[in-house]
């Protein structure tokens, strides 16, 4: 059973060469294996094809080529198998349905009726679809807004200059006013044009929707708006200039190139609210849950019983002469405000499909039960390196942590003269073959997504969980890069790329690795059993193994600041749920040395994978970059830097990252913080491509500071490894051979796979994002804010706006506006104790500080000042709730859990390792100009034989130059 699409019913779909995208997007989805439909290229089929005739229409002779189509499979099959062609032309099954036995013509709502009886879901969305055509067909054609213009004329518009195209981007702040279009391509050389243009009004947006690409054209120069600066909309005429920034360039658009439509969740208005619909005519304007989305008008039958539901909905139609578009109903997700129903709305509202794996994936998968358990094939062992019995290998990972990717080897060789160093990653390609269907839907997921209290696997959980993670005391196959380094100066000798057999000896948490690395007492669960003295000799091998590995992490760190690597802060918090999934706390992540021990020698090994692969197939290896970021984006970073006293160079990440490590604040270990935040928020996305269609320049990695760089290291997760590890496979199987790469995706697949990654990447984060904020608004949600304690939190200033202030509240990892005037026009004010109350006045904003004004007194509040917050939850009906912020005090507030300020050790020791490898580097250099006897170490690596930056490191660690309660930064690590 399944379905045939003829290739030139798609065609007449879509007969724009503008539209050419969409026909393509029907064709990757016919693709799918698990669609069960193909595409038959009917036009090119001899016994298949039908010339059309004089004097007949478009429609009939497309309806005789799919006739004609089903007759010839029909006798391809030899009568096997009858064929149904399905039409909602009446006319067409009155002419063909007695034509030919075998093959039966029928409409669609018999097509349904009588081989899907109990598809109820497919009935209502049949009916659904049926009364919006029947709608759209009676509406009435007086204009709402302006026709597009026809495809030539855009086509002609784009080419001289005259229009701009690029991708609509809705404000979310002030969806019904404000959108920008992000240029593409435009080649306007006039400093009056950035990379986007502000789109102002429904109207000048002309039925564009969010992330549509479009068709505009500028405005002249009086007609310029500027962007809305204040935190709040209508708040009264008088103030409207002042609430906007200096003009930017302002366009409307005349054309639309590719629909973004996609499936909406909405909820239906509540009874009592303003309405234009009446309810006996059933079309109800439906609310999406999106505020950059607009009305979508539907017709249902359910719309009481679903009052208090979230409704997904596809738009069809957005005519000239409708206010809104129309669309119908596909199903019903559940109550709004459940877990599950919120949960699914994130996934829909970020086109994350994952269904439950297959049975033909799961028939795919090696078994491995008590009945009948896994074991290590004696042809792989022979065709692999061995590594159980030579080497010390372990997992360091989150508590709980199942995935297993990655495991550590270090050794000390030659007497001690070098050190090998080995990661060892999940060797899934061995079980997920290219082309099944495993690798399919792996494709199609191209990653894990992680939410704030489950996860949906990239891959089926025998893999993902067992065969594939690399746990500990059992046999895994491997894909290892191991290196042999100078034991000094940590130069590389020689690399070894291969597949390997492993056995992890330990599976640790990054608690219990800091633990042993502090010194602390801790205990390892595979040791518990042992004797004491083979116990305290294994403990004390592991805990060698974890300084080496750390000391060679801290090296490779400093080599990457010489570098200009930037050492960035985000906002990571963690929904800590009781065993019912109550959320009893939210934790902001406390990051750790060990962290970033980790994350470097993932960095090295991704780093040394890419030259590998980019070396060998320099025209089709899958890499990944990070482009410099716009200097106007640094915008914000820069003003509050001023205002704070410090200076940033952005001309370069080196320079970047040496202003960021002197803006410190030793009174406010958050002033940095907040920086480096700003420095994130400023930083352009990283991304993959394919080596093929990029130069050379443009390979290099901004925030790693590396010349090239690839994804290898998380293959379970990630499905951008599992082509890097193919392409890895490759090349070392082309060492000595001719003829590299054949068999492999070619430049233009592995950049049409990139860019789905990239918007897959791209759909995990904003995912992992809302979860967050969807748990935070859970743990403060039945908390009165008036009573409990948990709901008072210091803030800082970190932004200015022209009614308030953007504020960070470090210990919920919460971001937000705070209000200085409400929509009556009250001022809040301050008295001598701090405390606040509302009162008539007026807000004047600066540069730096904002000031209220009332007819008491005059209360300001500057950037990184700390203020008292009261943290409550606004709840919506149609939307998602969010956490309102409301100033009570302009003093910090002090709990009784208060934090003591965090050290900045981690960054204060990789500053002073730098400095002393520079002084040591350019003593030995003044040396060597003196003196014409030096050993082959001096002359080639210009180094004086003792301060070398391995032994700095000990040094600066036995002067105690790192703070033993460091909070380390969140580094800029792809690992």
């Amino acid at each position: 059973m399944g379905s045939v699409f003829c290739s030139n019913h798609c065609v007449f779909l879509f007969p724009f060469v503008f539209l050419f995208r969409q026909s393509n997007r029907l064709r990757n989805l016919l693709k799918e294996p698990r669609h069960d439909c193909v595409l038959f290229a009917n036009e090119f089929q001899q016994y298949s094809f039908c010339p059309r005739e004089k004097g007949e229409s478009q429609e009939k002779w497309q309806t005789r080529c799919v006739y004609s189509a089903a007759v010839w499979y029909y006798n391809h099959l030899a009568g096997m198998m009858d064929i149904v062609m399905i039409t909602d032309d009446q006319e067409a099954v009155d002419q063909y349905s007695s034509l030919s036995s075998g093959v039966y013509v029928i409409t669609v709502r018999d097509y349904l009726q009588n081989f899907w009886p109990d598809l109820q879901a497919a009935h209502e969305l049949y009916a659904s679809v049926s009364q919006v055509l029947q709608e759209k067909e009676s509406e009435g054609k007086e204009g709402e807004y302006g026709e597009h213009l026809p495809p030539e004329v855009l086509e002609a518009g784009i080419k001289s200059g005259r229009y701009i195209q690029g991708t609509l981007n809705v404000s979310k702040h002030r969806a019904q006013t404000e959108a920008f279009v992000m240029m593409e391509g435009f080649s306007n050389k006039s400093s009056d044009i950035g990379c986007r243009v502000l789109v102002h009004g429904d109207k000048s947006r002309n039925r564009a929707v969010h992330g549509d690409v479009v068709v505009m054209e500028l405005l002249p120069k009086s007609e310029w708006r500027g962007k809305v600066t204040a935190l709040s909309e209508g708040q009264g005429a008088e103030k409207s200039g002042e609430d906007e920034s200096k003009p930017l360039p302002t366009g409307r658009v005349v054309g639309i190139l590719q629909r973004n439509w996609r499936d909406y969740v909405v909820t239906f208005p509540p009874r009592e609210g303003p309405q234009s619909q009446s309810r006996n005519s059933q079309r109800i304007l439906a609310v999406p849950w999106d505020y950059r989305i607009p009305k979508i008008r539907i017709s249902t039958q359910q719309a009481d019983a679903l009052q208090d539901h979230r409704v997904v909905v596809r738009i069809d139609s957005w005519e000239s002469s409708s206010l809104y578009p129309n669309g119908h109903s596909v199903r019903v997700l559940g109550r709004a405000g459940e877990l599950e129903t919120e949960v699914q709305t994130i996934l829909i509202e970020n086109s994350i499909h994952v269904p439950p794996f297959s049975d033909a994936q799961l028939r795919e998968m090696p078994v491995n039960s008590p009945e009948k358990p896994w074991k290590v094939d004696p042809a792989q062992v022979a065709a692999r390196r061995d590594l159980r019995e030579s080497h010390l290998i372990f997992s360091i990972d989150p508590k709980g942590c199942e995935d297993v990717d990655d495991t550590l080897s270090v050794r000390s060789l030659a007497g001690g003269k070098t050190l090998e160093l080995g990661v060892h990653i999940a060797d899934v390609t061995h079980f997920v073959k290219e082309g099944s269907i495993t690798d399919l839907e792996a494709r199609t997921r191209a990653t894990t997504y992680y939410l704030a209290d489950r996860r949906y696997d990239m891959l089926p959980a025998v893999l993902s969980g067992d065969l594939c993670s690399l746990l500990g005391g059992v046999d895994r196959y491997a894909m290892s890069v191991m290196w042999e380094l100078d034991a000094h100066t940590l130069a590389v000798n020689q690399v070894w790329y291969g597949r390997t057999i492993i056995r992890s000896s330990y599976q640790l948490h990054y608690e219990l690795a800091q633990a042993l690395l502090n010194g602390e007492q801790a205990e390892v669960p595979e040791l518990a059993r042992l004797g004491s003295e083979r116990k305290d000799d294994r403990l004390a091998e592991l805990t060698q193994a974890l300084e080496t590995l750390t000391h060679i992490a801290r090296q490779l760190r400093a080599q990457r600041d010489q570098g200009g690597a930037l050492e960035l802060e985000g906002v990571e918090v963690r929904a800590q749920l009781d065993e019912e999934k109550n959320i009893t706390a939210l934790v902001p992540r406390q990051p750790l040395e060990v962290h970033e021990t980790v994350a470097e020698c993932m960095i090295y090994a991704n780093h040394w994978v890419a030259r590998k692969i980019q070396e060998t197939f320099p025209h089709q290896a899958l890499l990944r970059h990070h482009p410099p970021p716009r200097q106007e984006f640094f915008s914000q970073l820069l003003e509050s830097a001023r205002a704070r006293g410090f200076t940033i160079d952005t001309i370069t990440n080196k320079a970047l990252a040496n202003s960021l490590d002197r803006a410190v604040d030793p009174e406010d270990p958050l002033v940095n913080r907040l920086l480096r935040m700003m420095t994130t928020q400023a930083m352009s996305e990283a991304l993959y491509f394919s080596t093929g269609s990029q130069s050379l320049d443009q390979f290099y990695h901004y925030g790693l500071a590396l010349d090239r760089y690839t994804h290898f290291t998380s293959p379970i997760r990630r499905y951008a490894d599992i082509v890097v590890h193919r392409l890895l496979t490759a090349a070392i199987a082309a060492e000595g051979e001719g003829a590299p790469g054949k068999g492999l995706a070619s430049n233009k697949e592995l950049e049409e796979m990139s860019r789905h990654i990239n918007s897959k990447n791209r759909a995990a984060k904003r995912a992992q994002k809302l979860s967050t904020e969807l748990f935070q608004c859970l743990f403060f949600k039945d908390r009165d804010p008036q009573t409990d304690l948990r709901c008072l939190a210091d803030a800082v200033i970190y932004s200015i706006r022209d009614d308030g202030v953007l504020v960070f509240v470090s210990e919920y990892g919460v971001k937000g506006p705070v209000y200085l005037k409400n929509r009556e026009g009250q001022v809040v004010t301050f008295g001598q104790d701090g405390s606040c109350e509302w009162q008539s006045g007026s807000v004047r904003r600066y540069p730096d500080h904002i000031s209220t004004t009332s007819a008491c007194n005059t209360s300001t509040f500057r950037l990184f000042n700390h203020i008292t917050v009261r943290i409550s939850v606004y709840s919506s009906h149609c939307h998602a709730d969010r956490l309102n912020l409301e100033v009570i005090s302009n003093k910090p507030y002090r709990s009784t859990e208060a934090q003591q300020p965090r050290s900045e050790g981690r960054c204060q020791l990789v500053q002073e390792v730098v400095r002393l490898a520079e002084e040591a580097s350019q003593q030995a250099q003044e040396k060597a100009a003196r003196g014409p006897k030096l050993s082959r170490e001096e002359r080639k690596f210009c180094q004086s034989k003792t301060p070398n930056l391995y032994s700095l490191l000990e040094e600066v660690r036995e002067l105690a130059l790192m703070d033993p309660e460091m909070i380390p930064q969140v580094c800029a690590t792809e690992e």
